[in-house]
């Protein structure tokens, strides 16, 4: 959320801030709100005060033996008007406070000028996509064969957008996943966390996916709505709700490996081959929390920790900051990790990593002080992921094959593969 200053402050500068990602700021209407909620309370303040002193008059009334009726209902008009006036002054409170939860961060000033993905600025590439002497396979085509990949049969006890993992394959992402796990533990400092998949709305306010974002969630009404979570950003930037932290405790940097589940709400039609956009994934998700100065340099040190894993992996990628009008709603930056996909001849993300400043500690009330008597200050939230699992499953199955469609296991995952050097062997 952002600060509710900017709505009091320069409303024109912050419409200019938000074009930049494409979001239209109703100007007019946000200033008629304020000013009403203004009005109310000052309205309120001075009835108060005329109230107070009204108030007295009766006690002295009182004691000189004069009529106190003319005073009383003075008071009571006086409470009336002021009763009136707090209505007024909470519609408008309210109202505002939706606004302000529907609005998306302000864009940080490297973000890139631009109305949609075609506009997203490559920032560095590593590896080479490797040239193949016959046609590359997508993953579909090398998975299905002896059903390791089965998509028909997770429809038959789901929906389209599911898939079984059998033998080999379900063995590589449990690979991956712990290779992912142990990296980011051992040799990038994460703390490594277990959450809930379920979480209530609060949480997901929290973050920012709600409300913009409903109808990609799926809910789940049991005594109380909840809600799978989209991913795991939702429950472990939510452990540090209502907290306030000291110095001391930094640095908080998490790792947490959990499914995930979205509808994919407006993304019909795309991607329905394999695995690259389906309704419930895995993820093993990096997110910090710091003090404002430092997360700049956190945020591009995350994106190197997840680049990481794909350097282990040898898996050819690319950097893209995001502009404007593709960044994700909560975030003032972003940089998605592409990893090339020769099934595909095309680079697809593989993470998202986003600096949100302090718009998620505001709704969370995330907050640290910088010695004991110091008034609370907000954090600054950092995520992405580090990575997706299947998607990592998918570029090794395609960037790793021979013409037999037999798959070279990576060095990096050989000892979490009991050794072996070929998968899908004939």
């Amino acid at each position: 959320m952002l600060d509710p200053k900017l709505i009091r402050g320069d409303l024109p500068m912050l419409a200019v801030q938000l074009a930049r990602r494409q979001f239209v700021l109703d100007v007019d209407a946000l200033s008629s709100l304020e000013a009403k909620r203004k009005s109310a309370q000052t309205a309120m303040e001075t009835l108060q005060a005329e109230r107070n002193r009204v108030s007295k008059a009766i006690g002295q009334a009182k004691a000189k033996g004069e009529d106190t009726a003319p005073i009383m209902a003075a008071v009571s008009d006086l409470g009336g008007q002021l009763d009136h006036q707090k209505v007024v002054f909470d519609e408008a409170s309210q109202a505002l406070q939706a606004v302000l939860m529907s609005l998306p961060n302000v864009p940080d000033e490297t973000v890139p000028e631009g109305r949609n993905e075609t506009s997203n600025l490559e920032v560095r590439r590593w590896g080479t996509p490797r040239v193949f002497d016959v046609a590359a396979q997508d993953h579909v085509s090398l998975g299905e064969r002896g059903g390791l990949m089965d998509f028909d049969v997770a429809a038959t006890m789901a929906q389209s957008r599911f898939v079984a993992l059998k033998g080999e394959l379900a063995q590589l992402q449990r690979a991956l996943t712990q290779f992912m796990l142990d990296t980011h533990v051992n040799e990038h400092g994460y703390q490594e966390v277990y959450v809930p998949f379920l979480v209530n709305e609060d949480a997901l306010k929290g973050t920012g996916q709600l409300p913009k974002f409903g109808d990609d969630l799926f809910r789940v009404d049991l005594e109380r709505a909840l809600y799978l979570i989209p991913t795991a950003e939702v429950p472990v930037t939510n452990l540090y709700r209502d907290r306030i932290l000291t110095m001391n405790d930094f640095p908080i940097k998490m790792v947490c490996h959990t499914p995930c589940f979205r509808s994919e709400a407006g993304s019909y039609g795309r991607d329905t081959r394999g695995m690259i956009r389906q309704h419930q994934f895995e993820k093993v998700e990096l997110v910090q929390l710091v003090p404002p100065e430092e997360s700049e340099a956190a945020h591009e040190a995350l994106t190197e920790h997840a680049e990481a894993i794909l350097q282990k992996l040898e898996l050819p990628y690319r950097v893209m900051n995001l502009c404007g009008g593709d960044l994700g709603a909560s975030s003032s930056k972003t940089y998605d990790l592409e990893v090339w996909l020769p099934g595909q001849s095309q680079y697809r993300e593989i993470s998202s990593c986003s600096n949100f400043k302090d718009f998620q500690a505001r709704r969370l009330q995330a907050r640290y002080r910088i010695e004991a008597n110091a008034k609370p200050e907000l954090v600054h939230t950092i995520n992405g992921s580090g990575l997706a699992v299947g998607r990592t499953l998918v570029a090794v199955l395609e960037n790793f094959q021979d013409d037999q469609g037999q798959i070279t296991v990576p060095d990096a995952l050989r000892p979490y593969l009991g050794g072996k050097t070929q998968l899908l062997a004939q």
